[in-house]
């Protein structure tokens, strides 16, 4: 199972964050300091967190101003909800479970009290008394005329009266439960002989009825069955990291004596020995044994033994850890950042060390810290997910703050890569780990005052302007850096443009000869009057430029700029109405009708109708009259969610031909 949206409501600095998008893959929670990230992954853990993790605690957890209402017995614990999480059904998941069962999610949540409590949405609708009655009663009917036409009864009360005694007390509403189910089911069956043979109207009334009341009892096997497969949720910060050399002695003590009050300081090493099967004590018992006498065999088989096994284990967690971190951290792969990492037992001393292509070994802070924030990511990831390590979601809380600004770039495919089989979420303030190409995964984290709390925005919004900083940064850098970097560059008004473009062109490689020139920089200027400032001054560099124009009034009157024209010549000029039959087109009139299709599932209004006889009406203006609340921003979201599923094929006809010209006529301006 994926997540796919999740709340959480009273706790801590959060009162409630409202319900966000959670991405397949990879999900960015930006915002300023004390804005809450943080405390959002804590509370998304406890979803489904690994045993040795605290649950919550009403007096630590539940926000502090509203505590009073928990002392004065005005709410109670079990009755608070905390976090919730919807997740979505994978292929794997389907196979468990009935047909009509596969388009449902599975609704999650958990209340202080760490009480959990699991629905089904969008499941078949649970089986009520009224709905099974009328044909109870028909079925009775039939059954006591049977019945008073047997010579033979052996049934010493007709089929009507051990009905009315076993469901005359029940509401119409009420439930079928499994009780009420079974009693059903073995009244059907014991009176199954006063159907009379042959016929197909009362003996398909009957199996209607039994499938009928086993409906409740499939809904409750789906539900127990999906409960068991909610990802282990593993969240790691900086704070635990794994050290380099740990005496085994020492830790031995602080453990058995109780002294671990910063878990944060041995967490990692704690998880580090969860996952090499060793206590701390064992180790330690172990490093300080000497070698029994040559002439006592038994008890030197049992010594070498020992050693043979703590051998094996540690060269076997190490193998694992250095095969995950290849798989993940390829900084230079002309120069290999680690070549093994091992773990090695010395006396009283576990080592963390690392052989470099050289085959010298050195310690792991010796190591970049990003490096090293990997190796403990991993032996924290593998040791609390145990075996359910491939169903697991990562919590990430401010990954690779310890890396240079370019190195932090590196490290954004690394997240990735770690994503594609472990759904992500991580925090950050960094513009360097938030992609161009990822501003539609990003979810912003704000703090607007104590009284609201924590709030995530689904859309790229903020009363905070430090909430959008990393990303106005991340879009500057990357402008800064790439706007003189590519010979042929193409100007769109605004990041929408720039979405609509790349997705469809990336629609359109996977499954036509057709497609944009993988050398042509997308450069978005915001609004269609600052194009003509991004055109001069990649015209002035002697780069090849072309523009891309809505044919609204804002895009008419940059076209007619003289600047824009000398510099780039009518020809390198496009328009989006020379790509439709539409006067006043925009960009989203080029996927008109798809749109129309998107705005309805995501925002619940249907313009079909309206659209088709008002067709040459652009459809951003149709969209914004009739859909309360339309953005533009969140359509095109929803645009590119829409094409990872999809390919070419599934766009309109006419929007198929539209696009080649489009990306035809771009390359053919910018060749």
């Amino acid at each position: 199972m994926r997540l796919v949206k999740a709340r959480v409501q009273n706790y801590r600095s959060i009162v409630d964050s409202g319900e966000f998008d959670v991405e397949r893959l990879k999900t960015i929670l930006v915002g300023p300091n004390e804005a809450g990230k943080t405390v959002l992954l804590k509370a998304l853990q406890q979803l489904n967190k690994p045993e040795d993790i605290d649950g919550f605690d009403a007096l630590r957890d539940y926000p502090r101003s509203k505590y009073n209402d928990i002392t004065s017995g005005k709410v109670k614990p079990e009755s608070i909800e905390v976090v919730t999480g919807y997740f979505e059904l994978e292929e794997d998941d389907k196979q468990l479970i009935p047909t009509e069962f596969h388009n449902c999610k599975y609704k999650l949540y958990r209340t202080l009290s760490n009480n959990s409590y699991h629905s089904l949405i969008d499941a078949p609708s649970k089986i009520i008394v009224k709905d099974v009655n009328k044909s109870l009663i028909r079925m009775a009917s039939h059954m006591d005329k049977q019945y008073a036409n047997t010579s033979v009864v052996e049934a010493s009360v007709k089929p009507s009266d051990a009905l009315k005694e076993i469901n005359g007390e029940w509401g119409e509403s009420d439930i079928l439960s499994v009780e009420m189910s079974e009693f059903l089911k073995k009244w059907l069956d014991e009176n199954y002989e006063f159907v009379e043979e042959g016929n197909e109207t009362e003996e398909a009334r009957h199996s209607e009825l039994l499938n009928k009341i086993k409906c409740n009892k499939n809904h409750d096997d789906v539900l127990n069955i999906l409960g068991k497969r909610v990802p282990v949720l593993i969240m790691f910060n900086n704070y635990f990291n794994v050290k380099p050399l740990i005496h085994l002695e020492h830790l031995a003590q602080r453990v058995e004596q109780n002294l671990l009050d910063d878990k944060y300081y041995d967490y990692g090493n704690l998880c580090l020995l969860k996952l090499l099967g060793f206590t701390a004590r064992e180790l330690a018992t172990l490093g300080s044994t000497t070698s029994p006498s040559i002439n006592d065999k038994e008890a030197l088989k049992l010594y070498r033994d020992k050693l043979d096994s703590r051998s094996y284990q540690l060269n076997a967690a190490s193998v694992r850890l250095t095969k995950e971190i290849r798989s993940v951290w390829m900084p230079n792969p002309n120069r290999p950042e680690a070549d093994k990492l091992k773990v090695t037992a010395d006396g009283q001393y576990l080592k963390v060390v690392v052989e470099d292509d050289l085959g010298v070994e050195v310690e792991l802070d010796q190591r970049s810290e990003g490096f090293q924030w990997l190796v403990s990511f991993f032996v924290v990831f593998f040791s609390e997910a145990t075996d359910k390590h491939k169903n697991a979601i990562l919590l990430l809380d401010e990954p690779g703050m310890s890396l240079h600004a370019l190195k932090q770039r590196d490290f954004r495919d690394t997240i990735s890569r770690l994503s594609e089989k472990n759904q992500t979420l991580f925090s950050t303030h960094s513009p360097f780990l938030v992609g161009p190409n990822e501003l539609d995964i990003v979810r912003v984290v704000e703090m607007a005052s104590r009284e609201v709390g924590t709030t995530v925005h689904t859309t790229l919004s903020s009363e905070d302007p430090a909430g959008m900083l990393p990303l106005q940064e991340a879009l500057g850098y990357d402008l800064a850096s790439s706007l003189f970097s590519q010979q042929r560059n193409l100007v769109l008004e605004g990041i929408t443009d720039y979405w609509y473009i790349e997705a469809t062109s990336e629609l359109l490689k996977e499954s036509d000869d057709v497609t944009l020139n993988e050398k042509i920089a997308l450069v978005f200027a915001n609004t269609a009057g600052k194009v003509v400032y991004y055109a001069t001054i990649l015209h002035a560099h002697k780069l090849k430029v072309a523009a891309l124009l809505d044919s609204d009034n804002a895009g008419d009157q940059a076209a007619q700029q003289e600047n824009l024209v000398h510099a780039l010549g009518n020809k390198n000029i496009l328009r989006t109405k020379d790509f439709c039959s539409i006067e006043k087109a925009e960009i989203e009139d080029l996927l008109r009708n798809t749109l129309v299709l998107i705005a309805k599932e995501e925002f619940g209004v249907d313009v079909s109708a309206i659209a088709a006889q008002q067709s040459n009406r652009p459809i951003v203006e149709l969209f914004s009259k009739e859909i309360s609340g339309f953005s533009k921003y969140k359509l095109a979201k929803a645009y590119i969610r829409w094409t990872r599923t999809k390919t070419a094929n599934d766009l309109d006809p006419c929007e198929l031909v539209q696009w080649r010209k489009l990306i035809e006529q771009i390359n053919k301006s910018l060749k």
